[in-house]
């Protein structure tokens, strides 16, 4: 996405809004970013820029070629990183075709179990806050009195367990959650 200086919305501000979400909406946080800041913009608007989660900074006047080199060289950048197979212990994700299987056995999930899931296996022995999780599966930018991260959390760990993956989704009292104990367990696969 490239940002300019917007009327209305400065492109700070913008970069903000995608990075930390709005309540009740939710969309890909980690969309590549192109601020196209003005022609006085100093090192300190740049910064800016950066800690507000901008992926690149170009001022202006930009040469059409830079700005489509630095838009491939982002995107090469940000690709990468979307594994299309994770696996944690007896776990397995496909995400081109959203397929959870434990140790072979199809599992079936709903949408947010899913995304859950895989956030909890993008880092299987990670312990994921609470509100990182709320913030990033739900799009919750406060985090508020709410269940719904628990009750999630316990289903999917019954279908996990069903399927034969026990100590699956392990709740740590008082902070969140994480997908497997331990890393011997995140490594090994069925």
């Amino acid at each position: 996405m490239l940002v300019g200086g917007l009327p209305d919305a400065p492109a700070l501000e913008v970069c903000r809004v995608l990075r930390e979400g709005e309540p009740g909406r939710s969309w890909d946080r980690d969309v590549p970013v192109i601020v196209l800041g003005e022609a006085r913009a100093d090192a300190v608007d740049r910064v800016h820029a950066f800690e507000r989660g901008c992926d690149d900074f170009v001022p202006r006047p930009f040469h059409y070629e830079e700005l489509v080199a630095r838009i491939h060289a982002v995107l090469r950048r940000t690709q990468p990183g979307l594994r299309e197979r994770l696996a944690a212990g007896p776990v397995a994700i496909d995400r081109a075709t959203r397929l959870v299987t434990v140790r072979g056995l199809t599992v079936a999930l709903s949408a947010k179990e899913y995304e859950l899931l895989v956030k909890l296996a993008t880092q299987p022995t990670r312990v994921f806050t609470k509100e990182e999780l709320l913030r990033d599966v739900w799009g919750f930018r406060s985090h508020g009195r709410t269940r719904t991260l628990d009750s999630h959390a316990s289903r999917l760990r019954r279908k996990l367990a069903r399927a034969g993956a026990v100590d699956c989704v392990l709740n740590v009292w008082g902070v969140g959650y994480r997908l497997i104990a331990d890393y011997e367990e995140a490594l090994s696969t069925a």
